[in-house]
């Protein structure tokens, strides 16, 4: 191909943005950034009963999370009514589409009785005009459709990027409705006009769109316009081995950014649902667009796999800035009605490496900020009569020292060998009483981030 390279994602507002249209999102930017071409972005809401502002929002919210920069956009096909009906005028003039006035008991009365015949349901082209064929009589008070007149003979062929060469006869796909009765235009003639005039090169789609394929590649040769080149992904299966869908056990990708997960490890794990560069797991965004060269994609279906998304998102948490998750995290006290403050970085350092979301790690946090109720079993178990007396000596040796880490360590140490105890023993009890749990990380360091008075309140009140 030498025309400039154009992809684009075209999402309905009928529902949030899903992990499918996601892939297929990244796909199509990926694609474009790395072939230095253009990235649109659309907004295919002509199904106008069922298309909501919120979804539109949902959108955009969400291709914004996972920094997909669009060139382009958003267009919305609502916007463009004039330049639909402009090109079916020019069609009902060269005959390539025509009016057709079945009622919808007609059509369901063609349908019964074709399968009554154990025929494969298709309109019956009644209306169609042909040279010689006496239509029939215009019915009073029915509002036309408008159909496309498809090739009768012959096959419909491309060669797809993702599955290989695909052929379908003519004789298997009838004459599409292109405008429905009440003048809006339909999906799979829009979707063309929408593409011939944003010069789309590349079309990237799920599964589904396969057999809508036929029909559309016909209208861009009824249209005398290029053709683009079309990969149609796989789907992604659920846990119980069924496909994700808006309708069906999917996630709205913005869930996962309220549930901490981070925009990066979204986009790994989902580049890796359908493609792969060598055995990379781990890879930086820059790094997808400098391999994501069209090639490599999968004709097989993905398995979700949510522990690995956990894994890969653990990843990122533990590579990420302690301030920039700072950030995050505070969000996500917000949302408990807590304030953090300058200790929050420094949490944030500590429990890391321990957490694979950052709701996980503002869990952790949350406990610097207000009262851990340790569990009675936990207090059974650790905070025994032998180590009592151990724990008032550390608070009362705590409430002498400097308040850092150093200081705090060295406190420990002398109690420990005051009492002739080790670590686990005066260690645990400590953890349960100030952190409301037996496994954290190195005592001192957690002791330093906690205000010297919470401590010596949570130890004297054992």
């Amino acid at each position: 191909m030498t025309r400039p390279i154009r992809t684009r994602i075209a999402p309905s507002p009928t529902g949030f943005l899903h992990l499918g249209t996601a892939r297929t999102a990244l796909y199509s930017w990926a694609y474009a950034r790395h072939h230095g071409g253009e990235f649109v972005l659309r907004i295919e809401d002509t199904d106008v009963a069922r298309s909501t502002q919120d979804a539109v929002e949902q959108i955009l919210a969400s291709m914004k999370w996972l920094g997909l920069d669009c060139d382009e956009g958003p267009v919305y096909q609502m916007q463009r009514l004039d330049r639909y009906r402009d090109v079916v005028r020019q069609m009902l003039a060269a005959g390539t589409a025509y009016h057709c006035y079945c009622t919808p008991q007609e059509l369901d009365e063609m349908r019964e009785a074709q399968r009554a015949r154990g025929e494969k349901t298709l309109y019956d082209r009644r209306w169609r005009p042909e040279p010689g064929k006496a239509l029939p009589p215009v019915p009073a008070g029915v509002k036309p459709v408008v159909r496309f007149r498809n090739p009768v003979e012959g096959d419909v062929s491309w060669d797809d990027l993702v599955k290989g060469p695909i052929t379908i006869n003519n004789r298997e796909i009838d004459d599409l409705i292109i405008v429905r009765p009440d003048g809006v235009p339909t999906y799979n003639f829009c979707v063309v006009v929408d593409d011939w005039d944003m010069r789309i090169s590349h079309v990237f789609r799920g599964d589904e769109h396969v057999n809508n394929t036929p029909w559309q590649i016909n209208i861009f040769n009824a249209l005398g316009a290029p053709l683009p080149l079309f990969g149609h992904l796989p789907v992604i299966l659920g846990d119980d081995g069924q496909k994700l869908s808006k309708r069906r056990g999917a996630v709205s990708v913005t869930a996962y950014q309220e549930a901490g997960y981070l925009p990066e490890a979204m986009l790994n794990y989902l580049a890796r649902l359908g493609w792969s560069h060598g055995d990379d797991e781990l890879f930086t965004r820059q790094q997808m667009v400098e391999w994501f060269d069209g090639s490599h994609l999968s004709r097989s279906p993905a398995q979700w796999d949510a522990a690995k998304l956990a894994w890969v998102n653990a990843h990122y948490i533990k590579q990420m800035d302690d301030a920039a998750l700072a950030r995050l995290v505070s969000v996500q006290l917000q949302a408990r009605g807590i304030a953090g403050d300058e200790r929050l970085p420094g949490i944030c350092a500590l429990f890391k490496d321990r957490c694979d979301t950052t709701v996980a790690l503002a869990k952790w946090a949350a406990v610097f900020y207000g009262d851990a109720t340790p569990s009675d079993a936990d207090r059974a178990q650790h905070l025994t009569d032998a180590v009592r007396p151990a724990v008032a000596a550390l608070a009362e040796r705590l409430a002498q020292i400097p308040w850092d880490k150093a200081s705090i360590a060295a406190a420990i140490k002398e109690v420990l060998a005051t009492h002739g105890l080790k670590m686990p023993a005066l260690a645990m009890p400590v953890r349960v009483l100030v952190m409301g749990t037996p496994q954290t990380p190195s005592l001192d360091v957690v002791l330093a981030l906690f205000s010297r008075d919470v401590v010596l309140t949570k130890l004297r009140n054992a």
